[in-house]
């Protein structure tokens, strides 16, 4: 009996330790080797960075891998955004531009900006979530007085997006402007009748919003607001949004000091839409 439990006791001896020597081990590198996030974790791997993927293995080889993950993400291509805001801050033009998290320090971009003769008077960024948006106060660089000619705000416009082709190249898939200058054409450009949508609201009695959305295109902002002139529409101030390749722009406007009233706001939809759907656009625009 006692031989039998001195047995039983050495083979369990021997299984606990034969256990350790069979149970998966995964390899880890030291601490100063790379950078740690939060783990992600996957089906039999463990990411701890997105440089470096461990693998777990039941042998004693080195199971680091150098070699990223390619995941869906790797391909994906994040909407550019420029946001040029009139309505915000009284003495400055901001300039909101985002890129998913690509965007650096957009110090190229500050300089184009001055070679408009602008003045960045100060800046921030901002992130939210995977998203960095970079805000920039612009005013002239004379007068220290924001931005009004709307030649001017669609050069800035075109200014920013043309800096996103040239250094951030995969972009062009996302603009209009790609068609032209990008390394890849946009895959699918958005029907003008479909994107193009036009309303327009009393916003008090002195003045109504004017909201459209369309497929972008050069030199869009100034032949609108050449429209609204024609039709002797005045325009207090704007938001101008580029979204990939779809333009959203917000103007207050009135006339002769009051709100447009159903008949000019019928007017001024009509004259909007015939330009839309008919663009007449001069290369130099570009």
């Amino acid at each position: 009996m006692a031989s039998t439990k001195s047995l039983l006791s050495s083979f369990s001896s021997w299984l606990h330790h034969r256990s350790k020597d069979l149970a998966p081990r995964i390899f880890v590198p030291p601490l100063d080797s790379c950078s740690f996030s939060s783990p992600i974790r996957l089906e039999n791997q463990v990411v701890l960075s997105r440089r470096h993927v461990f693998y777990a293995s039941t042998n004693d080889t080195n199971a680091a891998s150098s070699i990223p993950l390619k995941s869906a993400q790797d391909d994906y291509i994040p909407m550019p955004v420029v946001m040029i805001d009139q309505d915000s801050d009284s003495e400055a033009t901001i300039v909101q531009i985002s890129f998913g998290d690509r965007l650096g320090a957009l110090i190229d971009t500050m300089k184009a900006l001055k070679d408009l003769g602008l003045d960045v008077a100060k800046g921030s960024v901002l992130t939210e979530g995977s998203v960095k948006q970079t805000k920039f106060f612009i005013t002239h660089l004379g007068n220290g007085r924001k931005v009004e000619d709307p030649d001017m705000l669609e050069r800035i416009r075109l200014t920013i997006i043309n800096n996103l082709l040239k250094y951030h190249p995969e972009s062009s898939e996302q603009l209009a402007l790609g068609e032209a200058f990008g390394i890849k054409a946009p895959e699918k450009k958005p029907d003008v009748d479909i994107a193009t949508h036009i309303h327009v609201k009393n916003d008090g009695p002195k003045r109504s919003l004017l909201c459209i959305e369309t497929a972008d295109r050069p030199g869009l902002l100034v032949e609108i607001i050449k429209i609204m002139a024609d039709i002797n529409v005045d325009v207090e101030s704007a938001e101008i949004d580029t979204e990939g390749l779809i333009a959203k722009d917000k103007f207050h406007v009135s006339y002769r000091g009051s709100a447009l009233d159903s008949s000019l706001s019928q007017v001024l939809r009509n004259c909007l839409r015939y330009y839309l759907r008919r663009p007449e656009i001069d290369i130099d625009s570009y």
